[in-house]
């Protein structure tokens, strides 16, 4: 009994034995199995798909890289131009500015000029004027440059604000036509434009000073026949005039109104039938009739 158990006892043990050595073979089969399967080299297809991928790959990145630079290129033309816009503006601004300056200078060196002026109404009361601006309506004539404030302020010198030039006669009356022609301003005279007034005056009769102001020195013309009209230059700060035909008494110096210049040409003794006078005309030519 006890050998039939010791013999059962070693066949268990051999069985065992057995079945751990089986379950070791298995084991290292199936090890070698997966280092095979690892070792086996990839099939063409695998190797095609992952060219491929690999193609794919490096276009998408040199797509990626040409769309950046052209990115970066059309940013740097953006910037260019961009700058150069940035520049011409600044230069047009600098321009502007400059332009502003100079028109501010001129505009500046104009308001200046027009301001500069007469600092009081003095230069127009001192020869009769009254101060005013010149959108009113004058019995006169206008001067410039002699009340204070804006170029739009003038003098209004009144007409008859200057004296009788002919002594004997109550006012200045302009010589009519006559077979000689015609004394108004403008008026055709020997085939030109009469570019003075003539103030009707007996032969040798006084001659007064039609305004304050100082005598400038001997003045003549000489008419179409040759003949010579002798006579004095009158001014002041207001008005400057030429007297002709007269004998002056003097021609220089400082008159009053109403004074003594000389006395009247004769003009019978050379044109028979004229009506005598004298001519008054101004240094500017321009019309002395509103102030007689």
């Amino acid at each position: 009994m006890l050998v039939k158990t010791s013999l059962l006892l070693c066949l268990f043990l051999l069985g065992l034995s057995l079945g751990v050595e089986k379950e070791r073979e298995e084991e290292g089969k199936n090890r070698k199995g997966k280092e095979q399967k690892a070792s086996v080299p990839i099939p063409n297809k695998a190797r095609a798909g992952s060219a491929s991928a690999t193609a794919r790959a490096s276009a998408r990145s040199g797509a990626e890289r040409s769309s950046h630079k052209g990115q970066a290129k059309k940013a740097g033309s953006h910037t260019g131009s961009a700058a150069q816009e940035r520049s011409k503006g600044q230069a047009k601004r600098v321009g502007n500015s400059t332009v502003a300056k100079t028109v501010g200078s001129k505009t500046v060196a104009k308001s200046q000029k027009k301001t500069t002026g007469p600092r009081s109404d003095a230069g127009c009361t001192a020869v009769g004027g009254i101060c005013q601006r010149n959108t009113y309506v004058c019995q006169g004539r206008y001067l410039k440059e002699k009340c204070a404030g804006s170029p739009g302020r003038q003098c209004c010198m009144p007409a008859g604000a200057w004296d009788v030039l002919c002594a004997g006669h109550h006012h200045n009356r302009v010589r009519a036509c006559d077979r000689f022609g015609c004394g108004a301003f403008n008026s055709a005279s020997s085939g030109a434009v009469h570019k003075g007034v003539d103030i009707v005056c007996d032969d040798y009769g006084n001659i007064n000073a039609p305004f304050t102001g100082t005598l400038a020195g001997p003045v003549g013309r000489r008419g179409p026949d040759g003949i010579q009209f002798d006579g004095v230059k009158l001014s002041n700060p207001a008005h400057c005039v030429k007297i002709f035909n007269i004998r002056p008494q003097r021609y220089m110096g400082a008159v009053s109104q109403g004074d003594t210049l000389g006395y009247l040409l004769p003009l019978q003794e050379r044109f028979s039938g004229i009506t005598s006078h004298l001519e008054l005309q101004m240094c500017d030519l321009s019309d002395p009739t509103p102030f007689i």
